[in-house]
């Protein structure tokens, strides 16, 4: 596939459309494979707890996406990129991630 260009309307479209589900998913993988608490994540993430608990039941991030596998692997170095307080990861990575698969414009 044709890596698309970089440019603030693929930026935009990641942020609303993509960046909340995989957040969403991100927190679940935090909190139930990780053992991380609600309060700690919320901690970590410099949101509050109420934020983790809407990522947690999807009221927050409950857009369907498709999860290829590279996005599946990018919200596992996420996980890692909290869970040691590195930041490893971007917010580039995630897009390009998306937009390589073809998600960022397949979302709803």
């Amino acid at each position: 596939m044709k890596e698309l260009p970089c440019d603030i309307m693929h930026c935009d479209l990641m942020v609303r459309r993509v960046l909340p589900t995989m957040r969403a998913e991100m927190v679940y993988r935090c909190v139930t494979e990780q053992g991380v608490s609600q309060s700690e994540i919320a901690k970590r993430l410099g949101v509050s707890r109420a934020a983790i608990c809407q990522y947690l039941s999807r009221k927050r991030g409950g857009a369907e996406i498709e999860m290829t596998m590279e996005l599946n692997a990018v919200i596992d170095r996420w996980v890692l990129a909290v869970m040691s307080g590195n930041t490893n990861i971007t917010l580039c990575d995630i897009c390009r991630s998306a937009r390589n698969t073809g998600t960022l414009w397949e979302a709803k």
